[in-house]
């Protein structure tokens, strides 16, 4: 029997806010449990949340650069469940009129582009956390988590694979960091997401029943999950059993799913307008200034990068998928040698390959743009050819040292055109069987020479070595 699969993702995207959804607390992280608190987010009475102007706006950034509809007007509502670190008793979130809906988000797939549409995108708070092996016998609760902005992102259930589940959180991940809605460090649960699995025969066209694996928060994991949960589900199936609708979690040590509780339905949860927030109204104006004040998402910026500066689509994605900053610095690099094929050359074989090898970030990297920028510039001079110019870069990298105090400790100096001149009629008279060669037409011969004129002088350029070489053998009667 052949199977096909179906997954749905919910994305759990923390919002990159300074302080929480309804109150001032901060949305540091890293601090010591309970301390990024408030009377707010302890649901204590008679308190009252007020909403985070900055979360709309990121959410709606997200909405414009997908393609979605903004609600001019959203409510919230609460959803009501009790859990030890959900101090009121629900969670304040969008059902019925959420900021965002719909949009599309392409991914990269082994077929080609695939499009992916967006259900929905809505506001809410998110939970505290449960700590259970710190105290023997005992869970601790930690709530500076309590009431962080996330922006829940809801697809249609269209991703056909735990490839592609992953290629989708990758090409989302990358969005929400390029347009400063979140930072998007998974480790630290900024990124997370619920993936919806169902398997059903090829040729149905009823969805199977699904599965919910909670906050999976790596790429490797999602793939890992998923591909465990189809599996399993596929196994009933062919046992004669039936799938249970539930909710499950993802056991990375031993690499399985299992239980966590029955899957709820939307009424279980009791849902109703939040009564202490009223509809919040976004202007047609406010719209456009966040939309004219975006930054270009990925799919856009790639083919700007490869028109504006006249480089392939590849090293335009490459660039783009290292990050903003990446993008900014070879822009800058570009922007100063005046020739984007050549700065990309050296973005992706010395500058990547260094990050890379070093690790960090692009903000931290000890070469700056403008020392980049000064070695090519030499190169293009002729003071010295590409291969000296990445010693020297590897240099300059290596000593934290500017350009012009690495070139005057490796002895490097420009040969003026006498003393190459004479180099290279002193390398003729030595070699009379290059110059033979040369003279039957084979100019490749002169190659031969070049290596012969470094070990005499490091400094000379290569090039200029072959065209002066072949010129004065030529002229020879």
């Amino acid at each position: 029997m052949v199977w096909e699969t179906v997954i749905g993702i919910e994305t759990h995207v923390q919002l990159s806010t300074k302080t929480k959804l309804f109150s001032r607390a901060s949305t540091e992280f890293g601090k010591s449990p309970n301390t990024n608190v408030n009377l707010i987010d302890c649901g204590l009475p008679g308190v009252l949340p007020s909403v985070n102007k900055e979360a709309f706006y990121k959410a709606i950034r997200f909405g414009l650069a997908v393609g979605a509809k903004i609600n001019q007007t959203s409510i919230f509502d609460r959803k009501n469940y009790f859990y030890a670190d959900l101090p009121k008793g629900y969670q304040i979130t969008q059902m019925d009129l959420p900021i965002v809906l719909g949009g599309t988000l392409d991914i990269e797939t082994e077929e080609g582009i695939k499009t992916v549409n967006i259900t929905r995108a809505h506001l809410e708070e998110d939970a505290g956390k449960s700590i259970h092996d710190q105290f023997d016998g005992y869970s601790a609760i930690d709530l500076n988590r309590a009431g962080t902005p996330l922006l829940e992102i809801v697809s249609e259930p269209e991703i056909s694979s735990a490839k592609e589940a992953v290629a989708y959180m990758k090409a989302m991940h990358q969005l929400v960091t390029y347009l400063d809605v979140s930072d998007g460090n998974m480790s630290q649960g900024s990124l997370r997401c619920d993936a919806n699995v169902s398997v059903r025969k090829v040729g149905d066209t009823e969805l199977g029943t699904r599965t919910e694996i909670k906050n999976i928060n790596s790429f490797r994991f999602v793939e890992k999950a998923i591909n465990f949960e189809v599996k399993r589900q596929i196994k009933q199936l062919e046992n004669g059993e039936t799938v249970t609708q539930e909710t499950r979690l993802y056991d990375s040590i031993k690499d399985e799913t299992r239980p966590m509780r029955s899957k709820e339905f939307a009424n279980d949860y009791r849902y109703f307008p939040e009564p202490d927030l009223v509809p919040v109204t976004v202007t047609e104006e406010q719209v456009n200034e966040i939309r004219s004040a975006m930054g270009e998402p990925p799919s856009v910026l790639r083919k700007t990068l490869a028109d504006r500066w006249k480089i392939p689509a590849n090293d335009a994605g490459v660039l783009v998928n290292q990050g903003p900053e990446l993008v900014r610095y070879f822009e800058d690099l570009a922007t100063r040698v005046g020739e984007g094929k050549v700065a990309s050359n050296w973005m992706q074989q010395d500058v990547l390959r260094t990050l890379n090898e070093r690790g960090g970030n692009i903000t931290d990297f000890p070469v700056r743009p403008e020392a980049v920028a000064d070695i090519i510039a030499r190169v293009q001079k002729g003071d010295f050819d590409t291969s000296r110019g990445r010693e020297i870069f590897a240099s300059v990298v290596e000593k934290g040292a500017s350009v012009a105090e690495v070139v005057a400790g490796m002895g490097i100096a420009a040969v003026d055109d006498g003393d190459l001149r004479a180099l290279c009629e002193e390398l003729i008279a030595e070699n009379p069987k290059i110059v033979a060669d040369v003279k039957g037409g084979k100019e490749q011969a002169a190659g031969g020479l070049i290596g012969k004129a470094k070990r005499k002088n490091p400094n000379v350029n290569p090039a200029k070595v072959r065209a002066l070489a072949i010129e004065l053998i030529q002229a020879l009667p």
